[in-house]
């Protein structure tokens, strides 16, 4: 179906087509008290479309950044550990392509707590962390990590301009799929970049999204999602290129790109280039299918989730605050009383309520101690992780539900 009133984000055009509707959806990460759950939740549309000009795949609403990234934003990745790890090694990786020193500067989009930048200024290389939500941009600056509480746009960008600030090294960790203005953040990156440096974004593959049917990655503060010919397409009408293209496995899988002001394109780069045009990646054709197979998975999980229900099984929820868990539980619509709680390794989330489903979270150890039978696994992408760190669930008989690519129970 065509929808003519939205525009692209990476080309302007009104020439887009929906691929999926998930209707009027709650947004992610905003928790609740106890005493705020008779209030009505505020939800907005969230709709998945596609634009043949550009090759991108997007939402239609823009929900406002103060909603989304409040005072109250409760996501921190360093209470993550795989995700630490990861983006350790990938900091490791960035030092060995381009070596930096004390006369250097990385700056970094969307910092968070300081997770990556930590490793450079460890290192004795100047850093710069620009996050807009308090509490994590507070974590970072008390860990020494300096960490502007700021939008990264093109005003926070020519305020350091104007300052000599320029990188050496701009990093990005799912924050170009969070856009609402790309024309401003490439404004931002253009006024921040030295004439030598390198940009090094991590972004969810749209690719590995459908392939896997991992309608959950569409929440509202993922505005854009990406392919490498959607990259390639969005930063050459900036004058930057992509360069290098890595495949990663974090968050059911990403996209690792390498960006620079000269055009010089790696074997690797070209060939997952390649790889999209003989799939079609660019077409929407590509994307048609995708509703069919979300309905598909949807009814088989509700079948099981029923069928457990009925056999009187207990079933709780696992890592349910994310954006990832707001989206699948809104779509599955299960009945009240199906999941009894969540639980998540966050202590910021642990007391409070999450948006939409109105679960209790509490912290992972009450699986040990309460016993349910079964836990559905909403951060299915640390699947493998979780599983083996809750052996001592398992061992007592507990199971977990893995929801995608497939159901089924580990």
């Amino acid at each position: 179906m065509k929808n003519d009133s939205p525009t692209c984000r990476a080309s302007g055009s009104t020439d887009l087509h929906t691929i999926l509707d998930f209707g009027l959806t709650p947004l992610a990460d905003q928790l609740r008290e106890e005493h705020e759950l008779d209030e009505e939740q505020v939800r907005y549309p969230l709709r998945l479309v596609f634009c043949p000009e550009s090759a991108l795949v997007q939402t239609t609403e823009d929900v406002p950044p103060e909603v989304l990234y409040g005072n109250d934003y409760p996501y921190y990745t360093s209470v993550l550990p795989a995700l630490v790890r990861h983006f350790t090694a990938a900091a490791d990786s960035l030092l060995a392509r381009k070596p930096l020193g004390s006369d250097s500067l990385v700056i970094e989009a969307a910092s968070n707590d300081g997770y990556q930048l930590q490793v450079f200024h460890d290192l004795g290389i100047p850093v710069l962390g620009i996050d807009p939500a308090q509490g994590p941009a507070a974590a970072a600056n008390s860990k020494g990590i300096e960490t502007l509480c700021r939008f990264f746009d093109a005003e926070v960008a020519a305020e350091l301009h104007a300052q000599g600030r320029r990188a050496d090294l701009i990093t990005g960790n799912n924050v170009l799929n969070l856009l609402q203005d790309l024309p401003d953040f490439m404004r931002a990156i253009d006024l921040l970049l030295a004439p030598d440096g390198l940009i090094c974004i991590e972004v969810p593959y749209v690719v590995d999204t459908i392939d896997q049917t991992a309608f959950d990655n569409v929440f509202h503060q993922n505005t854009t999602y990406w392919s490498a010919t959607s990259l390639d397409r969005a930063f050459r009408r900036y004058g930057f290129y992509v360069n290098h293209v890595e495949r990663i496995p974090t968050f059911g899988g990403s996209l690792r790109v390498y960006i620079e002001r000269e055009e010089r394109q790696t074997h690797a780069a070209l060939e997952i280039l390649e790889e999209e045009q003989e799939r079609g990646v660019d077409t929407f054709a590509f994307y048609a299918a995708f509703a069919e197979r979300v309905e598909s998975l949807k009814r088989r999980l509700r079948l099981l989730i029923d069928d457990l229900r009925a056999d009187e099984k207990r079933i709780i929820a696992y890592g349910a605050a994310g954006g990832m868990a707001t989206t699948l539980l809104s779509y599955l619509d299960l009945d009240e009383g199906d999941l009894e709680y969540a639980v998540d390794l966050s202590p910021h989330k642990h007391g409070r309520y999450t948006s939409g489903a109105a679960l209790r979270i509490e912290p992972v150890e009450l699986l040990v101690e309460d016993r349910p039978d079964y836990a559905l696994l909403l951060a299915w992408n640390h699947a493998d992780e979780i599983l083996a760190q809750q052996d001592a669930y398992r061992a007592m008989g507990g199971q977990f539900i893995v929801p995608i690519p497939a159901p089924r129970v580990a």
